[in-house]
């Protein structure tokens, strides 16, 4: 009946299905979710659109990926800039001028740089073995203990000093007074928020939903000639190697018609151990809202398990051994696409994915 069957109808798989179908395929889009988008998906609360999964923002230097996606939606000039707040004290991401005359009173870029110098040869760090002592060794005591140690032990879910130190072996220091977290040329928000987008491209195409793909796999696969699969890789092959570790995360959104302005800013991440949460999101500041009412999500990181969302792959040795094993299974099925996050055991932001799917197309049909 179909050409592919498409697992998955977040942006990887829209984008393959959309492309697909321009060349005259017969695509089924499936997903266990009600909805499509994947983790992209937003859902209007209180005439806002709400991130149901996490702060999206798009952002990319490649323009050929920026055409891409305005084919589908207008973007406003969000930018995305963060604050931080450790234990009520407000700091700008990423570190630049602002924050070292926060935590320092300096105000030039030479003061800085003498200040982070200091404090990176008092550590006496050589060779660094361990996220703490690489990042004490990039940024100094202060920046790592107000606004990296408690954001990326609850993050992880580990002492900074039992994490890898290639996590953080590239931290964004600027010495400017520029908060534009991005430094890419091309920043937005979609007005009217991403799924509208994926229903474009899936305009024309099957789609099911609420589709368990484990549970009616035979059947499935039946009703088509090629599978493109963006699910847990692992999962696909019966975990036959080992399970793969992820980071899941859990969300409390709250509509509060109290106040229209919670926060003042969309991302404010709250870097201290005790606070349990990572950050918290005003969803209306990504559109530049005038709503009466606002919309909150708190995000709280949580060690992946079975029936939750895996969103952060652990790329440690041992998960990228067992990952190299799927692999190599994977490479030995030419009647099986596997792309995106989960199918590739990698972290993606989003210009990641539609250019890992745009390839994998042209791979296909060209």
């Amino acid at each position: 009946m179909y050409d592919y069957l498409i697992v998955g109808a977040g942006l990887f798989g829209s984008v393959f299905a959309h492309e697909a179908s321009k060349r005259g395929k017969n695509c089924l889009v499936i997903d266990q979710r009600e909805h499509v988008g994947g983790n992209i998906y937003t859902e209007e609360i209180e005439d806002i659109h709400v991130h149901k999964y996490g702060a999206h923002i798009f952002h990319t230097n490649n323009k050929h990926i920026w055409d891409y996606i305005n084919q589908f939606a207008e973007f406003n000039r969000y930018t995305n800039a963060p604050v931080a707040n450790y234990k009520g004290e407000i700091y700008n991401l990423p570190f630049n001028m602002n924050t070292f005359n926060k935590l320092w009173g300096v105000t030039t870029p030479e003061q800085a740089k003498q200040k982070i110098d200091q404090q990176r040869i008092a550590a006496k760090i050589e060779n660094p073995t361990n996220l703490e002592e690489q990042a004490i060794s990039l940024v100094g005591t202060d920046i790592y203990e107000k606004l990296i140690k408690g954001y990326t032990e609850k993050q992880w879910g580990r002492s900074a000093k039992q994490l890898p130190a290639f996590i953080i072996k590239r931290l964004p220091v600027r010495f400017t007074y520029d908060n534009n977290y991005f430094n890419d040329r091309y920043q937005g928000i979609p007005i009217g928020g991403y799924t509208a987008i994926i229903e474009k491209m899936l305009t024309g195409v099957d789609v099911k939903l609420n589709v368990d793909f484990f549970k009616e796999r035979d059947q499935l696969e039946a009703l088509a000639d090629k599978v493109v699969f963006t699910g847990m890789i692992d999962q696909y092959f019966d975990y036959q190697f080992g399970v793969l570790d992820y980071r899941s995360l859990q969300f409390e959104t709250q509509v509060l018609s109290t106040t229209d302005n919670f926060q003042g800013n969309a991302v404010v991440n709250y870097t201290d151990r005790e606070t349990p949460y990572t950050r918290i999101i005003e969803h209306k500041h990504f559109e530049f809202g005038k709503q009466k009412h606002t919309v909150i999500t708190r995000e709280y990181p949580v060690e992946w398990a079975d029936g939750l969302e895996p969103y952060y792959p652990i790329n440690n040795d041992q998960n990228n051994a067992i990952y190299k094993q799927y692999k190599a299974l994977a490479n030995k099925k030419p009647t099986v696409l596997f792309g995106g996050r989960l199918a590739t055991y990698k972290y993606y932001d989003m210009h990641q994915v539609i250019g890992e799917a745009l390839a994998t197309v042209n791979k296909e049909f060209e």
